[in-house]
């Protein structure tokens, strides 16, 4: 299959200076583009791949819809926001030193949160933590994940019973009253 290049937009605005921004590169083997005096709406499917500052995004189809600015006869029009984007299909989001894998991420930028559905799984690298549950809720600029029916796997934590070394006698049961 002919595999389609299209520049698009940023997906989620960052607090770096501009020199430090990456320009947005969607890839995919198919992309459909409808514009309309108001917004732009893009379908992408298979392979689909988006790269950008700090934010790779990967899934067998992506749908967004932005807010179209720019010449109404352009055959690829300027996108001013970003407004929607459903990736769905063995999603893999990885940003920074977490990644979440899924069947289902919704981005909804005016409310600053991402939600996977479908298995999702979040990694946390720094921490070591695995996140998984029937709904996982991320929410911009608050270092914070909802989790609906979590399981969560850490590193092993410090055994709190008994030193080895203390005496026999504190971990011996107490007599019978």
């Amino acid at each position: 299959m002919t595999r389609y290049l299209c520049l698009l937009l940023l997906l989620v605005p960052l607090a770096l200076p501009a020199s430090a921004q990456e320009r947005t590169e969607l890839v995919a083997d198919f992309l459909e583009m409808v514009s309309t005096e108001q917004e732009t709406r893009a379908v992408c499917v298979g392979n689909v791949v988006v790269t950008a500052t700090n934010l790779r995004i990967s899934c067998d189809r992506l749908e967004l819809i932005a807010t179209r600015i720019g010449e109404l006869g352009g055959a690829v029009p300027t996108l001013d926001k970003f407004r929607y984007l459903l990736a769905t299909g063995n999603v893999r989001i990885v940003q920074g030193d977490r990644e979440a894998t899924c069947g289902r991420a919704e981005v909804l930028p005016q409310e600053e949160k991402v939600v996977l559905t479908e298995d999702p799984v979040l990694i946390e690298r720094s921490s070591d933590i695995v996140s998984r549950g029937s709904k996982i809720t991320l929410l911009r600029g608050e270092g914070r994940a909802i989790v609906e029916n979590p399981v969560l796997t850490g590193p092993p934590i410090r055994d709190l019973g008994p030193e080895a070394n203390e005496d026999t006698e504190a971990s011996e049961p107490a007599p019978a009253p």
